[in-house]
C-alpha cells in the first residue's frame, strides 16, 4: 500500500518535500525517505548510525536524523533513514503510531486508530506511604 506525504525540516517548516508515493510498512519500524530529499529539504544527518537487517537477511548501515512526517491533516516528528537509491521508501510503525493511524487492509488505506490511552492504572501512595 502506497500513500502521499510531506516530510519537513524540523527547524524550519517552509522547507518540505511532498512525496506522492511512499510505502507503508508495518514490519518496519522506522521511516525511510530518500537521501536526496532529506538533503534538499536541510534535514542533516545525525552522528549516529544505525546497524540494519534488510528483508533478504543483510546487515546494512544507515545515518538516520529527525523530520516532521504529515500524511493529510497528520503530523509527527520522528527518526528518518537516509535511504539509499536501492532503498525503498517506506514508513514505518512509529510514524503511524505518532500520528495514531492505522491500516485498513479491507480498504487498503490508512485510517484513525481511535482513542489514545491517556493513563495506565496509576496508583497513588500519600500519607507517608501508607495505603
Amino acid at each position: 500500500m502506497n500513500v502521499g506525504c510531506s516530510i519537513a525540516n524540523p527547524q524550519d517548516r517552509t522547507r518540505l518535500a511532498r512525496l506522492p508515493k511512499v510505502g507503508v510498512d508495518t514490519d518496519s519500524e522506522l521511516t525511510w525517505i530518500r537521501q536526496k530529499h532529506l538533503e534538499k529539504i536541510g534535514v542533516e544527518p545525525e552522528e549516529k548510525k544505525l546497524r540494519l537487517i534488510t528483508a533478504d537477511g543483510r546487515e546494512i548501515v544507515r545515518s538516520i536524523g529527525f523530520a516532521i512526517i504529515r500524511v493529510g491533516e497528520e503530523i509527527t516528528i520522528d527518526e528518518v533513514v537516509f535511504a539509499q537509491k536501492s532503498d525503498f521508501q517506506r514508513l514505518g510503525t512509529r510514524a503511524l503510531e505518532g500520528m495514531n493511524l492505522k491500516v485498513d487492509l479491507r480498504n487498503k488505506k490508512l485510517i484513525d486508530a481511535g482513542p489514545i490511552a491517556a493513563a495506565g492504572n496509576v496508583i497513588q501512595i500519600a500519607n507517608g506511604g501508607k495505603r
